[in-house]
């Protein structure tokens, strides 16, 4: 259990981590005090995406109960969870895939584009969402299936750190124009 206990803490603060890094690594205020009109739907748009995360808490709350069911079956209990392993991993990976997919379409709206440099980043972390669910599907323990998880924002951060800042500025400069 206290293994278990230990790969649900460590993904719980890495997805926090790599969440909080993602949406700030979005240069709202610049971005807004560019594009005023978009502050009452940008701050309403919060809602969906406080939603998601709150939702991915959840889900490492879903993960901890099917850890204990587990431990509980490994000593001779009976099992009281009937989702499983695939079960707490969907349900993180649902409102995860939607807070990164929120953040990508509010920097679309914010800039009135889709960015084509985006896709490489969205696609990492999609690829990094279906490994997941396989590995669950597959067996795999939950401990390396919330590491895998836990790598999904970081797909988005190290396109940022490496080539998204300079990125940015040149999106920022061409909406001076």
């Amino acid at each position: 259990m206290v293994r278990a206990a230990m790969a649900i803490a460590v993904a719980g603060i890495g997805l926090t981590f790599g969440m909080w890094w993602m949406y700030f690594s979005i240069p709202s205020g610049e971005l807004l005090r560019r594009r005023t009109d978009l502050s009452f739907g940008w701050g309403y748009g919060h809602l969906a995406l406080y939603g998601a995360i709150a939702a991915v808490g959840a889900g490492l709350h879903v993960a901890a109960l099917v850890a204990e069911d587990l431990l509980a079956v490994e000593h001779g209990g009976e099992s009281h969870v009937a989702i499983g392993v695939p079960g707490a991993v969907w349900s993180i990976a649902i409102p995860l895939a939607l807070y990164v997919g929120l953040l990508y379409l509010g920097y679309a709206w914010m800039v009135g584009t889709f960015d084509r440099f985006h896709g490489i980043p969205l696609a990492a972390s999609g690829i990094l969402l279906v490994a997941a669910l396989v590995l669950a599907n597959a067996g795999a323990p939950l401990a390396v299936c919330l590491a895998v998880l836990m790598l999904v924002p970081v797909a988005s951060v190290v396109a940022y750190e490496t080539l998204g800042r300079r990125h940015l500025v040149d999106v920022l400069d061409g909406m001076d124009d």
